[in-house]
Formats: C-alpha cells, sequence, structure tokens
C-alpha cells in the first residue's frame, strides 16, 4: 500500500524531528566531554608540574607535541591548555562549582572564569546559563548587565509573603533593575509607547526578564464589581508555578502603584488563579524610585511585590554602586542566593 501523500508528510516531519532531537543531545553530551576531558588535562598538569617542579616550558611542549599527535584537531594551543590548568584550579577548590564543570560549554566556561571573579557569581551565571539554555551572547549580555548585582540589590517583600520555600527562588527571579536597551524609543515616551516596543520584543523582553518567564497576554482583562481593570503585563513562572503581574511605570515610584498592585495580586489569586498554582506575583517596573519610600510602602503589604526601574541603555557597575543595599542587607542576601543555588 503506497502512503498518501499528507501521511507521509507527517512520518517524515516526525522522523527529522526525532534526528534533530538525537543530534542535539548528542552535541550536549560532546561538550560535556570536552569540558569534562579539559578538567582533567588541567588537573594533570597541575599535579605534573607540582611533582617535578616543571616551569611555563611544560605546556608549551605538551601543546606542540598534543597539536602533531592530533593533527586537525583544535583545543591545544599553548593559551588554551593554561585555560584548562586555571580551570582545574579555581573549580576543584569549590564545593559549588566543581560538581558543574560539565553544565555548559568551554567557551561559556571562559567567559564566566574570565569576567566573574566571586564563587557565587560563577555558580549564579553558570546555572542560569544551563537552566535558560542561554547563548554566549546572551550570556555576555547578561554579565555586562550586571544581572547577578542587580539580583543582590532587589526590592521586594518576599520573605514576609511568601512560603518559605518559594522565598529564594523569588529572589533570584526578580532583578532590581532592567535594561530594554533592545528598544528603539526616545527618551521621552509614554507607557503604551513601552509597553507595545516591549511586545514587539517579546522574545528579548523576557531573556532580561530572566528565561522562566512565559507570556500570558497584555492589558489582561480582569472584572470586579460590574467594573473592569487592566493588567499591563501578565507572565507566568514556571519554576514558581505562578502567575506574575508586571505594571510599567515611566515615572518615578509613588506608594499608590504597590496598592494597586495588592489589589490585582488579589483578584488574580481569587479569580484566575489555577488550584495548583502557587501565590501571584507582582512586579512594577518604574522609570526611577527612592529605596526608602520603596521599603515603607511594601512594609504591611500582604502580597509579594517586588519593585524594579528600567534603563533604555545598559548601566556600567560603578554606577549601580548607589543602589545597593547596607553591607548588612548584602550580605544576607549573597547567603540567600547562594543556598538556593546550592538546592538546584
Amino acid at each position: 500500500m503506497v502512503p498518501s501523500d499528507s501521511t507521509y508528510q507527517q512520518l517524515l516531519s516526525d522522523i527529522k524531528q526525532r534526528v534533530r532531537q538525537a543530534q542535539y543531545k548528542a552535541l550536549q553530551s560532546v561538550n560535556r566531554e570536552q569540558v569534562q576531558l579539559y578538567f582533567e588535562l588541567g588537573r594533570l598538569i597541575v599535579e605534573r608540574q607540582q611533582q617535578h617542579g616543571w616551569g611555563k616550558s611544560v605546556v608549551e611542549s605538551l601543546a606542540k607535541d598534543l597539536q602533531t599527535e592530533f593533527a586537525g584537531m583544535t583545543g591545544f594551543s599553548v593559551q588554551n591548555l593554561w585555560y584548562m590548568r586555571q580551570f582545574f584550579l579555581e573549580y576543584s577548590q569549590s564545593e559549588l562549582l566543581q560538581p558543574l564543570v560539565g553544565e555548559i560549554s568551554w567557551s561559556k566556561h571562559l567567559l564566566i572564569m574570565a569576567r566573574c571573579k566571586g564563587e557565587d557569581e560563577r555558580l549564579f551565571y553558570i546555572i542560569q546559563t544551563k537552566r535558560n539554555d542561554w547563548t554566549k551572547n546572551v550570556l555576555i549580555h547578561q554579565i555586562e548587565g550586571g544581572a547577578y548585582q542587580r539580583i543582590l540589590a532587589s526590592q521586594q517583600n518576599f520573605t514576609q509573603t511568601l512560603p518559605k520555600e518559594q522565598q529564594k527562588p523569588a529572589v533570584l527571579a526578580v532583578k532590581d533593575e532592567y535594561t530594554f536597551d533592545f528598544l528603539e524609543l526616545a527618551n521621552e515616551h509614554s507607557e503604551y509607547e513601552l509597553e507595545q516596543a516591549l511586545l514587539a520584543n517579546i522574545r528579548r523582553f523576557l531573556i532580561e526578564m530572566g528565561g522562566d518567564f512565559t507570556f500570558v497576554g497584555n492589558q489582561y482583562r480582569l472584572e470586579l464589581g460590574g467594573q473592569e481593570f487592566f493588567i499591563d503585563l501578565l507572565l507566568f513562572h514556571r519554576q514558581l508555578q505562578c502567575l506574575i503581574a508586571v505594571e510599567l511605570k515611566i515615572d518615578e515610584f509613588k506608594p499608590e502603584f504597590a496598592g494597586k498592585m495588592n489589589f490585582y495580586l488579589s483578584v488574580l489569586n481569587d479569580r484566575i488563579k489555577k488550584p495548583h498554582e502557587n501565590p501571584s506575583i507582582g512586579i512594577i517596573i518604574c522609570k526611577a524610585k527612592q529605596r526608602t519610600i520603596v521599603e515603607f510602602a511594601l512594609k504591611d503589604i500582604n502580597k509579594p511585590i517586588g519593585v524594579a526601574t528600567y534603563t533604555l541603555t545598559p548601566t556600567l557597575p560603578d554606577e549601580l554602586s548607589k543602589f545597593f543595599p547596607t553591607n548588612e542587607q548584602l550580605i544576607e542576601r549573597v547567603e540567600a542566593v547562594t543556598d538556593a543555588l546550592r538546592k538546584k
């Protein structure tokens, strides 16, 4: 019996999909084995140098001989062998980093190793890269945008309003500042223009939000008491398993923004949230904010809300420093981030 054209095309489509899935898994396996190999080569170089007192010349000799033995195989340059040595030295001494050696590609490890010096910061970017399948360019963008620092400095009331098991993942999900440098907006723009620009760049917007966010809708309609209310953007967070209401403000944060968001979250939890989902979370993204006003505005709010700012151009690290919490608060948040990442 000769298959019909439609059934054959479906079969061909299914086979193509399976082949691509197998190719992707094979590539992942190759990348994992490559990084594990480089880690082991770094270990051998370090151990033999320590045992025999060899200096730099042994690395140059190894590079020359390995390139001769494995002609056409890349990765055995002098510089890359030094990177392997450094990789082993820095990751083998960390109980947090060593188990993650094979989780991302070699080029991404090199990028993180070069640009992130602290153990916690490296751990954050490795896990986020793995979880969100960041490309190298996206990883560069996140590091240059200070994603780790922006999470440490975030303002929210999650420890007072969420169950303990949700608090740390929620802290990791909300930044203190979002960089919308992919938007072609003038400095003077309306909230409608900001919303429409984000919708036109929804993929990059969700990447900037953090990767575990999915889009539900914009101007999401709520009806209560015969009146209509509209949430600017409604998202869903896969890890937290909850709805995320996002309000966009082009001016400075005002205390009444928190009250309005608290109202939205109450309605979402009562009318929209599924029985298996966790309580909804709100994120208010403003053009600017005064940290003390935000702190007092959230103090007695009984729903989980984070308040962030946005910029249309990347903010330099030294410009971010004035937004950081006190040393005591920073230490507490570093510990919270580390504990959360250890449990992944």
